[in-house]
């Protein structure tokens, strides 16, 4: 259909020429003495037509032969560019299939060919993507250097990568420097070298330094370096992130907390460093019971342990009874155990105690703590009691020992020195 509409258009338009040319009636009459040339309009126009596209083609073809050399020329760097980025390719196929020396090799190949095309003054309109593979082919060559352990050659690629051509411009200049920053700060950590990963961490710009590439390498670099205040911060904005799964995020936050506790010398750094903890990392049970314990070997304030241990003694005490018996209840129990028996009686804990023992009737170790605090208070027979039914079935070491040495100074009040030393021996053998 579309093509006899276009048939019919065509006749339509030579009919209309055919006609308009017909009844034209004039004659264009040349003189050239001594002759005399008649000629119809028709031909005339026909002619003068004819002899513009016949001028406007020479001169199209003559410009096309004065522009022939300048497009060889362009052809030519085309085919040297297209050959530099297909060395490029092999180059990061190459490393990324792990066939390092291909890929340093081709990189450096590339490298000669763009280095060429730079320095011949004839590309000046690609200059910039000729500086910007120049830059990556540089990057390409000292990761491959890195991998074959070869650091003077890698360091000297890192080199040119931050002293660019004038041709790249100011921001992608930027963007190839925090890529070079990046990666240096990556293969410090490889070698085990984190001041230097630190160095090159703390020349990216603000924006770039809280990516999570790049908090990544500021967190491996602060645990290589035992920087654990400085890492539990960087893991927070990675959890902040998402870059950790929730359990994943919660474990590292807590034993960075925990490090960062254990780093602790004294009582005052102690209590700065728990200023500096979040809420819900003081609220979690491992974190107080560890800060509580290294508290009391401090000789600091029990009641200051005690109040960092509530909220984990809350969460803990109102637990399912199948986690009764989990290390965590163990250390709890004994800091606890131990903080009481440094206070003075406090009538409060023993009601806490003896509520959550009457709530989870099972617990053992709950029966040995309720045992330590009726100690504590002079309630002899209720704490001999207790504790005689706790001591044979702890698990933890540590509490039947004690439990056990309980027992045997309740026997030595009461004069059983039979009763003392048997409780003495089971403490030993504990």
């Amino acid at each position: 259909m579309r093509l006899a509409l276009w048939l019919l258009a065509l006749f339509a338009v030579a009919v209309a020429v055919a006609l308009g040319l017909s009844q034209q009636a004039g004659t264009v009459t040349v003189f050239l003495p001594p002759y005399r040339i008649d000629l119809s309009l028709n031909l005339t126009l026909i002619g003068l037509t004819a002899l513009f596209v016949l001028l406007y083609l020479a001169l199209r073809g003559m410009a096309g032969l004065w522009v022939l050399p300048e497009q060889a020329r362009r052809w030519r760097l085309q085919q040297r560019e297209r050959s530099a980025q297909s060395l490029m390719l092999n180059a990061q196929i190459g490393w990324m299939t792990g066939r390092y020396l291909r890929a340093r090799k081709a990189a450096l190949q590339a490298l000669a060919q763009v280095e060429s095309l730079l320095s011949s003054d004839q590309a000046e309109d690609s200059s910039a993507r000729l500086a910007l593979m120049r830059s990556v082919l540089h990057l390409l060559a000292a990761e491959s250097a890195h991998v074959l352990r070869d650091e003077k050659a890698r360091d000297t690629h890192l080199q040119h990568v931050f002293e660019p051509p004038s041709g790249l411009r100011s921001a992608l200049r930027s963007e190839v420097q925090d890529a070079a920053r990046l990666n240096a700060a990556r293969w410090a950590l490889h070698d085990r070298d984190e001041r230097s990963a630190h160095q090159f961490l703390n020349q990216l710009p603000q924006g770039t330094a809280r990516r999570t590439l790049a908090l990544r390498l500021r967190l491996k670099a602060d645990r290589m370096g035992q920087l654990h205040l400085p890492a539990l911060d960087t893991a927070r904005l990675l959890a902040k992130h998402g870059a950790f799964s929730p359990t994943a995020a919660a474990s590292l936050v807590r034993g960075l907390a925990m490090a960062s506790i254990e780093d602790c010398r004294d009582a005052n750094q102690l209590h700065s460093t728990w200023r500096l903890l979040q809420a819900q990392e003081r609220a979690t049970p491992e974190v107080a019971v560890h800060a509580a314990k290294r508290l009391l070997v401090f000789k600091g304030d029990a009641a200051l342990a005690l109040q960092w241990l509530l909220p984990a003694w809350q969460a803990v005490s109102h637990s399912d009874t199948d986690n009764l018996d989990s290390p965590v209840r163990y250390r709890l129990i004994e800091v606890l155990a131990q903080a009481l028996q440094t206070l003075a009686p406090d009538s409060e804990w023993l009601a806490r105690v003896e509520q959550s023992r009457l709530a989870n009737p099972r617990s053992v170790e709950l029966q040995y703590l309720s045992g330590m605090v009726c100690l504590r208070h002079s309630l002899w027979g209720k704490a001999q009691q207790l504790l005689e039914q706790a001591a044979p079935r702890l698990q933890s070491s540590e509490l039947k020992r004690s439990a056990w040495r309980a027992l045997a100074e309740l026997a030595e009040q009461k004069g059983d020195t039979a009763q003392a030393l048997a409780c003495w021996k089971l403490s030993a053998s504990a």
